[in-house]
């Protein structure tokens, strides 16, 4: 099910989420409604408040609108490395229609997080990957890519 996306200035978007701690059949209906609500943004990837949910989880396709669905659910996620070296990046927000913000962001992180059934994971993402998980991970702590110093071209 499609769910309404929330705009700016829209209060939980600026708030943060409380963790997850129920990984049951209601979590993973609202992970699938997010990712049918990503993708007819259509989105790279999608938070929880982003549709009025108060929970850290997200969703991304990083490369869906290049070729084939790789959907990924990311619970309680959480950036325990990232390197020094930056890679600049114009990013759009759905809940920011109509604008797109260059900044730059680590070019590589390693992200630990939970499955939809609680079990954890940690891997390493670089390049746009890398972007659109901090870009979402933000959401979850209530910060916007527009929070960012803009960088030139």
């Amino acid at each position: 099910m499609q769910r309404e996306i929330q705009i700016l200035p829209a209060a939980i978007l600026r708030q943060k989420c409380a963790p997850v701690t129920l990984f049951d059949d209601a979590l993973a209906a609202l992970a699938e409604d997010m990712l049918e609500t990503m993708y007819a943004a259509p989105g790279r990837g999608l938070a929880a408040p982003q549709i009025g949910v108060d929970a850290r989880l997200f969703v991304i396709d990083a490369t869906w609108k290049e070729g084939v669905k790789a959907p990924q659910v990311f619970v309680n996620p959480e950036i325990v490395a990232a390197s020094t070296e930056t890679k600049p990046y114009t990013e759009g927000c759905l809940s920011i229609p109509d604008r797109l913000i260059r900044i730059e962001r680590p070019a590589e992180i390693t992200l630990k997080w939970q499955d939809q059934k609680g079990a954890w994971h940690e891997q390493a993402f670089d390049g746009f990957h890398a972007t659109v998980i901090q870009h979402e991970r933000d959401h979850l702590d209530g910060i916007l890519c527009i929070d960012y110093p803009e960088v030139a071209e």
